[in-house]
């Protein structure tokens, strides 16, 4: 018997370079790359021959190749820290600052428009569309109250906030796509209520970015540089 055989067993596992990529993993490499071009690193024909290098890559180590050589690509980002499912007791308010109704009819908030801290939405044989997306959000937590009653809510948000869901459905369907922030300062969505022989539905809105966070973000970065230009 060959005991040096059985004392070490084979590794058939393939090395972390030789895993197979998807297509979320060439999307990021490709956000990196696109930093890159933005900060002056690459110049736009390095980051077009690059991109294409990416669309091609097939495993982790053929993509790592285009970005070995970036700062962002050897930077540990934190977990986004998850938001909690329910909002911090006393930060909402019982009583709403905004009431939506729609029987038999239609309503909708969207726009550039500013959310208060608790929003009512009835939909009775009716709709109602809440688009946070171009919102102004004054307040960290928002809870919206959903009832729909034979009616349809649709709730929308932009992509770098948290959204929660807290309410069902009796005969009907109540759906919310969970979201979490990678800033733990962003407003976190509650969605609340019922939704009887009805529907509500809650998701982010692809594409769009709530601008208030953005906005202070350019704002700590505009402090940083005016420190250290003051020293």
């Amino acid at each position: 018997m060959d005991l040096q055989k059985h004392a070490q067993p084979q590794d058939s596992a393939p090395r972390a370079a030789e895993l197979r990529v998807s297509d979320a993993d060439r999307d990021r490499v490709a956000d990196l790359l696109r930093e890159a071009l933005a900060e002056g690193r690459l110049s736009p024909d390095e980051h077009a021959e690059r991109v294409e290098g990416v669309l091609a890559a097939k495993t982790a180590g053929e993509l790592d190749v285009f970005v070995r050589d970036l700062p962002g690509a050897h930077q540990r980002r934190a977990a986004p820290a998850s938001a909690p499912s329910r909002p911090t007791a006393g930060a909402v308010p019982m009583d709403p600052d905004d009431n939506v109704v729609a029987v038999f009819s239609a309503a909708t908030r969207k726009g550039r428009w500013r959310a208060g801290r608790r929003i009512h939405v009835y939909a009775v044989f009716g709709n109602v569309e809440i688009d946070l997306s171009e919102a102004i959000f004054e307040h960290q937590q928002v809870v919206i109250k959903a009832f729909s009653v034979f009616g349809n809510v649709e709730v929308r948000v932009p992509e770098n906030v948290s959204l929660r869901g807290m309410g069902g459905g009796v005969l009907g369907n109540f759906e919310v796509t969970s979201l979490d922030s990678e800033d733990p300062e962003a407003p976190v969505v509650y969605v609340d209520g019922w939704a009887v022989l009805g529907n509500v539905e809650a998701r982010p809105r692809r594409g769009k970015l709530v601008a208030d966070i953005l906005d202070r973000v350019q704002r700590s970065v505009d402090r940083g540089t005016r420190r250290r230009h003051d020293r």
